[in-house]
């Protein structure tokens, strides 16, 4: 799937991007902004808050993948230097790759064609196909995601030479633990899962101690610069048997099963059968939607995203179009930053 039947119906000003982690400006990961959205209102706050706003009960699902060096400097046939992401490795051994402009990642090549040649390092990578197949551009410019043979060790190279993707908004590269969260475990994520990013183990603790739960599922994450009307690519995600009962029993408690970030969002979504999570694993290409809401899901925390970004759309189907519009336009004019570095949302739509 590569274009959506919807579109996102909130609209906003443009935002401001965070340009450099917290933590450069002098502000701890867990002091970001927070902005709480509920059907009574809007609240602003500290995401080291974040537990005044919860109840014993609560359930947190976050997601464990943690983010590799993905991003290397390479060299495109015809065109000189270019920034290559390598954004999903597939079963078969290809990969998935996305080309940017050089020096900084600021915008997506379209103009690639099969038997296209890209050099890193020691590592040759042919265009293949659209990714996936079908693919067109949404855009009507040319294609972003591109399946491509490799020829060498392209993962011994990303861990030598790779950084983490970037994209141009930043004021210069950080390293690798700036993009690791306090969950992550599994490596395998093209971006950091952001929702998480502000999460502390002392805000951990907090929460822990006034009754609220975290589950973790796995999503490794593709990369997230979708183009406006492209749906997120297919992922590989993994929903345990104990996660799936934590959040069978919190729902039967009554409880709230909140979604740190649309990755975990996607993964428990995707792990539904029959009107339940069940322990599940494998490649999804669950979209959710206004028109394919979530059924487990009913509150989320998240960073901001893009106008017209495929990641609005589930906002809309967890928050409702309204609150989801409300915040946004709160956030904006109250001058949250946006991206992975940025300020933090939480979503609680229910009474």
């Amino acid at each position: 799937m590569n274009a959506l039947d919807e579109a996102p119906r909130i609209a906003f000003d443009a935002p401001t991007a965070a340009p450099r982690p917290p933590e450069a400006r002098g502000i701890a990961r867990d002091h970001v902004r927070l902005l709480v959205a509920r059907q009574d209102g809007i609240v602003h706050a500290r995401f080291k808050d974040l537990g005044e706003h919860l109840r014993p009960g609560d359930l947190l699902v976050v997601n464990d993948s943690a983010t590799e060096a993905r991003e290397v400097d390479a060299e495109l046939d015809g065109c000189g230097a270019v920034v290559l992401h390598a954004a999903t490795p597939l079963d078969d051994g290809d990969w998935v790759i996305e080309i940017r402009t050089a020096p900084d990642a600021a915008r997506a090549i379209l103009d690639l064609a099969p038997g296209r040649r890209i050099q890193a390092g020691p590592v040759t990578l042919t265009v293949a196909a659209p990714y996936p197949i079908e693919a067109s551009s949404p855009t009507g410019a040319g294609n972003r995601l591109w399946r491509a043979t490799v020829t060498g060790d392209l993962r011994t190279h990303l861990r030598r030479r790779g950084r983490p993707i970037a994209y141009g908004y930043l004021d210069r590269g950080y390293p690798l633990s700036a993009y690791r969260t306090v969950f992550g475990r599994r490596p395998g994520s093209a971006e950091m899962p952001s929702a998480s990013r502000p999460f502390t183990r002392r805000l951990v603790t907090d929460l822990v101690s006034r009754g609220v739960g975290f589950a973790p599922i796995t999503l490794h994450t593709g990369v997230s610069s979708q183009e406006a009307g492209e749906a997120p690519a297919a992922e590989w995600f993994e929903v345990s048997p104990t996660t799936a009962a934590q959040v069978e029993h919190t729902r039967r408690s009554g409880g709230r099963v909140i979604a740190v970030g649309t990755t975990a969002t996607r993964a428990l979504e995707s792990a539904v059968t029959n009107g339940e999570v069940r322990g599940t694993s494998g490649w999804t290409e669950r979209v959710v939607t206004p028109a394919h809401p979530p059924q487990v899901v009913t509150g989320l925390i998240s960073g901001w995203h893009d106008p017209q970004a495929s990641h609005l759309l589930l906002v809309e189907a967890v928050a409702g179009i309204d609150l989801a519009q409300a915040a946004y336009a709160e956030a904006v004019a109250a001058g949250y930053e946006w991206h992975e570095f940025g300020d933090s949302g939480l979503f609680l739509p229910g009474p």
